[in-house]
């Protein structure tokens, strides 16, 4: 089974080819991806209508390299995957008219993949890894813990109350003074820092409710940064060190209670395996303290490649190709979801709105 995979959900533009071999087996044959973090730098943000543009001007030439290093035609594929939401609506609709387009043109099954579903799905084709397993999900917009029970069934565990880690790391980069994108100039500046020097407060911590909340965290830092402004680079060392350490024990007690809650979902004696999706899983930091959770509490660690955690084509293919096995296709009418929650029938976090 060959899948094109298309991309646009946010300030990448992406194009993929992935072969299935059966469940949880396949192979990427090319991911193509085109970053736009020149065009947003000098705003310190993503620009809806420079994103939208930018992936009408170079999609197709990204396409028809992805088709040419994958040593297939468009004739060739199974289907055509383009990822339908959750995302910017002007981005996500110059990739679902351009699927839309191929498939029609083609003759082939057109799939709209929900984007949280192809980071969810994508340790499939890393490390072979079906479900059931605990998903971490930590993107610039998303933060929640789910299980995975199989494609499209998702059991939302936890999520954030306010601010996702990702939005929370780009804010405190900006309070700094800090360049974009946020989150590594951030964990750049910890390694020089002293994680000791301010306290800042670990919002939930051993709190029953197995939901996040970084904004507490984030308000606590700023206070800290005004008090003793103008900041050196010594302050600002400090004080992201004191972040990303604050980040990461919230991180750690609220993913223990997901694990407490999903206990019941591994039978005796299968193997429980935890998965981590979105930019976020890239901090150094919060892997090893990840990795140490993992192995105290006898859970497998799964972790995709750096370049498939953040957006990208290759998952997106993916997931088309895993609800293509099993005749879950869309029709060319499916209109983009900019909110598309993996589990909508999930009771609303109080406070968490549209991120519930």
């Amino acid at each position: 089974m060959l899948i094109l995979g298309i991309e646009t959900s946010c300030d990448e533009t992406a194009a993929a080819v992935v072969a299935r071999d059966g469940p949880a087996r396949g192979c990427i044959l090319s991911n193509v991806v085109r970053s736009q973090l020149a065009e947003h730098r000098p705003y310190g943000g993503v620009v809806p209508e420079i994103a939208a543009r930018a992936h009408v001007e170079c999609l197709d030439t990204l396409l028809g390299a992805a088709l040419s290093e994958a040593g297939v035609s468009l004739f060739d594929l199974s289907g055509v995957a383009a990822t339908a939401g959750p995302g910017l609506n002007s981005g996500l609709v110059v990739g679902l008219v351009t699927g839309k387009t191929l498939a029609l043109a083609a003759d082939k099954p057109f799939l709209a993949i929900n984007h949280l579903e192809a980071h969810a799905l994508t340790v499939g084709l890393t490390d072979g890894v079906p479900p059931p397993y605990l998903l971490l999900l930590v993107s610039g917009g998303h933060t929640q813990t789910l299980l995975v029970e199989g494609v499209g069934r998702y059991r939302r565990i936890g999520t954030t109350i306010d601010d996702a880690i990702g939005e929370a790391f780009d804010k405190t980069a900006k309070l700094l003074g800090l360049g974009y994108p946020g989150g590594p100039e951030v964990e750049r500046a910890a390694q020089r820092g002293d994680a000791k020097r301010f306290p800042l407060p670990r919002p939930m911590l051993g709190r029953a409710e197995p939901h996040f909340s970084l904004a507490g965290l984030k308000t606590a830092l700023r206070q800290r940064a005004e008090a003793i402004a103008p900041l050196s680079d010594k302050d600002v060392a400090d004080l992201c060190a004191a972040f990303e350490a604050a980040v990461c024990d919230i991180v750690i007690d609220r993913l223990s209670r997901a694990m407490d809650l999903s206990e019941s979902a591994f039978e005796h004696g299968a193997p429980r395996v935890l998965t981590v999706a979105g930019g976020v899983a890239a901090n150094k930091s919060i892997a090893a303290a990840l990795a140490r959770l993992a192995h105290a509490r006898g859970f497998a660690l799964a972790v995709p490649p750096a370049a498939l955690c953040t957006d990208n084509a290759a998952m997106i293919a993916w997931a088309g190709a895993e609800r293509l096995a099993r005749g879950l296709v869309d029709g060319l009418d499916f209109a983009p979801k900019p909110r598309w929650p993996l589990d909508p029938e999930a009771p609303a976090a109080i406070g968490a709105g549209v991120k519930a």
